[in-house]
């Protein structure tokens, strides 16, 4: 049977996306706020696209104490909730959030379910491409538009289980459990940490399904009424691809939401504190640039490769990563200046 939002994504009728606008539900909602009351929102859920503001620095604006702020903050959002508008405004929102949760296996990770939901609405709405300079600023505001309707307008039917136990922050059904996909996430962690090395998708999703826990749990992990949203999951903001994502709903979602397990610049899976997944040091990044290559590399090519992938703000110099490549047993010098992997020679 076709869902909201794939009837929405289908037709890509403009009225239907409108009433999935994050913006154009918080503006509705927020014109029955006093002018402070809806500044101090805003600032405080970073609706104008920023970070969210502290208790303090809203409190030095306004001449209030961080007690009176947090104080109008949370009786701005309870007369929010006593407005009669309130259940139609976000209906959609409701639907749409419930008929993912219930496809997702009952949890998504927050950063991917506001991440789908705005690719909904400036995407397929054509308000901007991922490929335009303006994308990321509509993108953060969009985020932060639903994550205040979601967390704060919702929270009397969703929980945020939050990053103490085996997730980061993801919402579910207040009366759902998901203990079969604690359980889960725990055996895979203990699996991946075992094996030393990254994965592709393809091959975390197999291992996934190879655990006992998976066979001990594959009735409730398997959903007879999976819905089409490949073209949401065409956006660049989806490392993966599309398909192989909407196919694997579930299991895609439960490793978006496993605490420790993230992907690299290269769309590998491992524990978060390896140096293959967030490379910290430039050694960590030659190594990445190296293995990628799959040929050897002049070492101004290898910090030429560093700068364009962009792994973080700091600038690779050539001379250092020369340096780096000299000095670790990991590289063999091949001709003049250009270095492989040693493990190549295996």
């Amino acid at each position: 049977m076709e869902n909201l939002l794939e009837k929405m994504v289908k037709e890509k009728k403009s009225e239907e996306l409108a009433r999935l606008d994050a913006t154009g539900i918080v503006d509705s909602l927020f014109s029955e706020l006093l002018d402070r009351e809806r500044d101090i929102l805003s600032r405080r859920f970073g609706l104008k696209g920023d970070k969210g503001e502290t208790l303090e620095k809203i409190g030095g604006l306004h001449k209030l104490t961080r007690e009176r702020v947090r104080q109008i903050e949370a009786a701005s959002i309870k007369k929010i909730k006593k407005l009669e508008k309130l259940e139609t405004s976000i209906a959609t929102l409701k639907e749409v959030v419930n008929s993912l949760l219930a496809e997702h296996g009952g949890l998504i990770r927050r950063d991917y379910l506001l991440d789908i939901l705005t690719v909904v609405c400036l995407e397929l709405n054509d308000e901007a491409n991922a490929g335009q300079p303006e994308y990321e600023v509509n993108r953060q505001v969009y985020r932060n538009h639903f994550n205040f309707l979601i967390s704060k307008l919702m929270n009397d039917e969703l929980e945020l289980v939050d990053d103490a136990g085996h997730f980061n922050p993801s919402f579910k059904k207040k009366d759902q459990a998901v203990d079969h996909l604690e359980e889960l996430a725990a055996d895979l962690l203990q699996k991946v940490e075992g094996l030393k090395k990254t994965m592709t998708t393809e091959e975390l999703l197999a291992l996934l399904k190879d655990l006992a826990a998976y066979n001990k749990h594959q009735e409730r992990l398997n959903q007879a009424d999976s819905s089409d949203i490949t073209t949401v999951f065409k956006s660049k903001v989806f490392p993966d691809k599309a398909e192989l994502i909407n196919s694997n709903k579930v299991l895609y979602s439960l490793l978006q939401a496993v605490k420790n397990l993230e992907q690299n610049k290269y769309g590998e899976w491992g524990i978060a504190n390896w140096g293959e997944v967030k490379p910290k040091t430039v050694n960590d990044k030659i190594y990445l640039i190296l293995k990628h290559a799959g040929e050897p590399l002049h070492f101004t090519e290898i910090a030429k490769k560093i700068n364009d992938m962009k792994f973080d703000k700091k600038t690779a110099n050539a001379a250092t990563v020369h340096n780096e490549l000299i000095l670790d047993g990991r590289y063999v010098l091949v001709n003049r200046g250009t270095y492989g992997l040693k493990e190549w020679q295996k």
